[in-house]
């Protein structure tokens, strides 16, 4: 069990790995001691499990174990404060804007990772997201850890261990931490204890995120994030017609791309402005205005850029709700089957029941297997709109 207090504190539900995580960090103080470390601690690792089973919370609390001045992830100095602030010097997080990693953007973090650290202990790069490395990026990454510099340890995070997500001669390089989706009374205990959330409020959002810590914080707190999830519920009791089916898949595009634009707005804004400040927007001498207008093409790559940062928020949005609305088919296909399980969305169990009146197991599965094929489609870039539409239809017929 974590202590609470450490960085691995807030790791929901994973005794195993944390305890794998503790004893590599312990291996990696031995190696600096020049005591041995053994077989415990290597250079690479990858980081999977489902959607909120806390990948990247695994990597960053192992990145400040690493940087920890005892070498036990003691949560309290400053390597261990630095690392989970996001602000070591030697601790370097990659989160893609876009759709993508790309080629030039790898090269440069593989470059930097290769620098001996500046005052931690080790170099670590931690690429969250990695099965969205492209097939240049996975390369140029490849080489880095096929002959890793000495102090530097590379921590990826990605949705599975299937080669198709991420290259498998990476992960063939690479030890494997697999997180496991914590229970729902896991989830709620951690809101209770670190968000200060009532304690019927984080059971109920902890059942309704399924297990996905970040999302059941959002719930329990966000009233936006409330009334978005009451709205995709409410799809089922639309769906009256086709006329319905195609407002029902815009009113669910639309909500996704407001969703996303106001996640995004403020860091768009901030950017353009400081790009343009450093170009020398508004300035008054000499040569000013020459420079700003031979700005443009980094300009448009800034836009570029943040049009693709959107389109991901967008997505993550509309998956988001798809993960909402599969719960609720869940559901239904548990009551006809008269499962005995809990169910996901407590407070749509009575339109879920009526569903189960209407429906045999047959249709319920079939609408469920409809949300989670939409999802599958959209992951292969299928158009958002066109793949909701489908599956709207398919929910009515």
């Amino acid at each position: 069990m974590s202590v609470v207090g450490d960085v691995f504190a807030d790791l929901v539900g994973q005794d195993e790995a944390v305890a794998t995580l503790r004893q590599a960090a312990a291996g990696a103080v031995a190696i600096l001691d020049g005591t041995g470390g053994g077989s415990a601690m290597t250079h690479a690792w990858i980081f999977t499990g489902p959607p909120g089973s806390g990948r990247s919370v695994a990597a960053r609390a192992f990145a400040a174990a690493l940087q920890c001045e005892t070498g036990t992830g003691c949560g309290e100095c400053t390597g261990c404060h630095t690392t989970m602030g996001g602000t070591h010097a030697d601790v370097r997080f990659v989160t893609p804007d876009g759709l993508s990693i790309g080629v030039g953007e790898m090269r440069a973090l593989v470059l930097r990772a290769a620098s001996a650290p500046t005052g931690g202990r080790w170099q670590v790069l931690v690429i969250e997201d990695a099965d969205r490395l492209t097939e240049q990026a996975g390369n140029a990454l490849l080489k880095a850890v096929e002959e890793p510099p000495p102090r530097t340890v590379f921590l990826l995070c990605t949705p599975s261990t299937h080669p198709d997500d991420i290259s498998v001669t990476i992960r063939s390089r690479c030890r494997v931490v697999t997180l496991r989706q914590p229970s729902a009374a896991a989830v709620a205990s951690v809101l209770v204890r670190r968000d200060g959330v009532a304690p019927d409020t984080a059971a109920w959002a902890a059942a309704a995120a399924q297990g996905h810590v970040g999302r059941a914080r959002r719930l329990a707190r966000d009233a936006d994030a409330r009334r978005r999830r009451d709205a995709v519920l409410a799809v089922p009791r639309r769906l009256t017609g086709v006329g319905a089916c195609f407002d029902a898949a815009s009113a669910l595009i639309e909500a996704a791309e407001a969703e996303a634009a106001a996640a995004v707005s403020e860091m768009d804004s901030s950017e353009r402005a400081a790009l343009e400040t450093a170009l020398g927007a508004g300035g008054t001498g000499r040569g000013a205005s020459g420079a700003i207008r031979g700005a443009a093409g980094q300009l448009k790559d800034l836009e570029k850029r943040q049009k693709s940062r959107a389109t991901r928020a967008q997505r993550d949005a509309l998956d988001r709700a798809l993960v909402d609305l599969a719960g609720f088919y869940r559901d239904v296909l548990a009551r006809t089957m008269r499962a005995p399980v809990e169910p996901v969305h407590t407070d749509a169990d009575d339109l879920a029941a009526a569903a189960a009146r209407k429906w045999g197991p047959e249709d319920a599965l079939r609408r469920l297997e409809a949300v989670l094929a939409c999802r599958t489609a959209i992951e292969a870039n299928v158009k958002p709109r066109i793949a909701v539409e489908a599956m709207m239809l398919s929910l009515w017929a």
